[in-house]
């Protein structure tokens, strides 16, 4: 998997610069597991810790899952990795393979872009069940940036456990 990862504008439209901004951390993910095994995607931290760059993946697959599809555009569809809903299946990678989580990931981020295109502005709200109340558009898309930037800092620690690389 070649990774190529633009760097957001420096002046730009609100919706253009969040656009950029999310889609340079979704590529920071995938830049962070490029040209590892699935053995060493699937490698975790420290005990007691269970995290791993690939459990990473298949979180924010369903972190993009539930934000766009079931929230901003009201689809009725289970999570990626858990019908019963426990958002923390996603981290459990221990069975999984980095085509299966990546597919899985890259599939749910082309749906959350076409949402978001469709959206007549981030002004768009609908309701998050979770936190119970209305959301926009444009709190999901910095929600999405704080998640990928706060794994991103994760993976960076991971790669370098995986073999040493750091930064990106």
């Amino acid at each position: 998997m070649a990774v190529e990862r633009i760097g957001p504008p420096s002046v730009a439209g609100e919706r253009e610069m969040l656009r950029a901004f999310l889609d340079f951390h979704r590529a920071t993910l995938a830049l962070k597991c490029e040209g590892l095994s699935d053995e060493e995607l699937r490698r975790t931290s420290m005990p007691p810790s269970t995290l791993s760059l690939l459990g990473l993946v298949r979180h924010m697959a369903e972190v993009e899952r539930t934000w766009f599809r079931r929230v901003i555009d009201k689809e009725d569809v289970p999570l990626v990795w858990s019908p019963e809903g426990d958002y923390q299946a996603a981290y459990d990678a221990s069975g999984s393979t980095g085509a299966e989580a990546f597919a899985a990931w890259q599939a749910e981020v082309e749906h959350s872009r076409r949402i978001e295109r469709a959206a007549e502005s981030l002004d768009v709200t609908a309701y998050q069940p979770r936190w119970g109340e209305e959301v926009s558009l444009r709190l999901v898309m910095l929600h999405m940036m704080h998640e990928y930037a706060r794994h991103n800092g994760h993976a960076d620690l991971l790669r370098e456990g995986v073999d040493g690389t750091v930064g990106v």
